[in-house]
């Protein structure tokens, strides 16, 4: 879609939403509407719940410019009533939503395409871990399944402190991850138009890089780009972008690794609706690796929109 088709069309920022990220996704949605808004696009916002089918058409949107985090918004959810509706939208389609937002699947698919990921169990509600059976120890990460923005998510040193991790994983979800801890440095990918921009070094005040470090300013350091060697950065930007295909993502996305010393790296997760937010990676890499400006992103992004499945 070209600016003038763009121009031509009223566009839907879906924001906000029914997951555990709404507030992140507000701030999202409130700081792409404004950019869409400097640059002359006839843009409105719509909070997203379970009317969203009579607010599109109550709005007569043409574009969708999701800005939606987690479940019922990254997950393919949205996605497939934007199909339905004949809306394009902004960001990856139905499949890749889904399958980027199950961290099982997403692993899966990961490992079959030869990318490392660390080693996991899958952990359903009423089931009991067999540590015995473990190929790694502690200390080890529990996870939701389904969930973004570290939430949910513990690093486990005792085994007297896996049931508090537990109840906290299975809080979001039925079935939840027991990963094995990687230590490492934490570097994003950011994808725009299906290649890698560049790359981001976070050095969290936290242990990890927990929802508190992403969204409270001065809680983690950023680096960008990160200092590493030239064969061990162009070797994370292809993975990051071999991780956006083997999903089959569309547009852009940012990619989560984790760099070990001995320059391994372990693929985290593929964000497919990154955060938009004064704080968030994506924009940062965009303006210092490629010199792309927060307002020229959201318009390339926007410019993106289609919908994925013919017929």
């Amino acid at each position: 879609m070209t600016k003038d088709d763009l121009k031509n069309k009223k566009i839907g920022v879906l924001y906000g939403g029914l997951s555990a990220e709404r507030e992140v996704s507000l701030k999202s949605g409130a700081a792409v509407h404004g950019a869409l808004q400097d640059q002359g696009y006839n843009a409105v916002t719509i909070d997203v719940g379970r009317d969203l089918a009579k607010a599109l058409e109550r709005e007569r949107i043409e574009v969708a410019f999701i800005c939606l985090h987690g479940r019922y918004g990254e997950d393919g959810a949205v996605q497939g009533l934007l199909e339905l509706m004949g809306i394009p939208y902004t960001g990856s389609g139905v499949l890749a939503s889904a399958l980027a937002m199950n961290k099982i699947f997403a692993k899966q698919v990961f490992a079959a395409s030869g990318l490392t990921v660390a080693s996991y169990r899958v952990l359903r509600r009423g089931e009991e871990l067999e540590l015995a059976g473990l190929d790694f120890g502690f200390p080890l990460v529990v996870k939701p399944s389904q969930e973004g923005s570290s939430v949910g998510v513990s690093i486990v040193k005792q085994v007297e402190s896996l049931p508090a991790a537990f109840a906290e994983a299975f809080r979001y979800d039925e079935e939840i991850l027991v990963e094995q801890f990687i230590k490492g440095r934490e570097i994003q990918v950011g994808i725009l138009d299906d290649h890698a921009m560049g790359a981001i070094e976070i050095v969290p005040k936290n242990e990890f890089y927990d929802f508190e470090a992403k969204y409270t300013e001065g809680m983690a350091e950023h680096i960008c780009p990160p200092v590493l060697p030239p064969e061990l950065y162009l070797r994370l930007l292809a993975q990051g972008e071999a991780a956006h295909r083997a999903l089959g993502c569309s547009g852009y996305s940012r990619v989560d690794f984790l760099v070990t010393e001995a320059g391994e790296c372990y693929l985290l997760e593929v964000n497919t609706l990154p955060g938009m937010t004064a704080l968030s990676l994506l924009p940062e890499i965009a303006q210092k690796e490629a010199g792309i400006g927060f307002g020229e992103l959201v318009e390339r992004i926007a410019c993106g929109a289609a919908q994925k499945i013919n017929g």
